[in-house]
């Protein structure tokens, strides 16, 4: 099976003064602004690393999920967070790193089985794989 999908954005201006569009294929982003003062100085707005970071914990969760279900165990809920790092390396800027933490309620799991668990999610999410950083997972099982 080989699925596609796609994004796209649209820039006008340098890289200080200009303006940028983004755009997903399934709508969810129609036209979106980012720009250089979203991405380095703070302002609100998107960037990449924060697309990247959503995009990182919601592949992760969902592999986590089916996981679990293969270990005959289904989550009540679980709370993915990613940070993904951006630092001036090499006379350019590289993502270095992305965080992921996790809270999990998953009936029936114990803490070393859980950790077990979330550690194979992590190296078998296939934005895991896209990504050439140093990725790290705090997992916490709740209750």
């Amino acid at each position: 099976m080989k699925i596609n999908r796609s994004g796209s954005a649209v820039w006008s201006g340098g890289l200080k003064d200009g303006k940028g569009a983004i755009s997903t294929q399934s709508g969810a982003l129609d036209a979106h602004p980012y720009g250089f003062a979203m991405r380095f100085e703070g302002v609100p707005g998107s960037n990449p690393e924060e697309l990247i970071a959503a995009a990182h914990a919601s592949c992760f969760t969902m592999a986590l999920s089916l996981i679990l279900g293969e270990a005959g165990l289904t989550a009540e809920k679980m709370e993915t967070n990613a940070v993904v790092t951006l630092e001036q390396k090499d006379g350019g800027f590289a993502i270095t790193a992305s965080k992921l933490s996790l809270k999990a309620t998953v009936p029936g799991a114990d803490d070393a089985q859980f950790q077990e668990l979330a550690a194979k999610a992590k190296g078998n999410c296939p934005v895991s794989k896209l990504l050439n950083a140093e990725i790290s997972l705090d997992a916490e099982l709740l209750g």
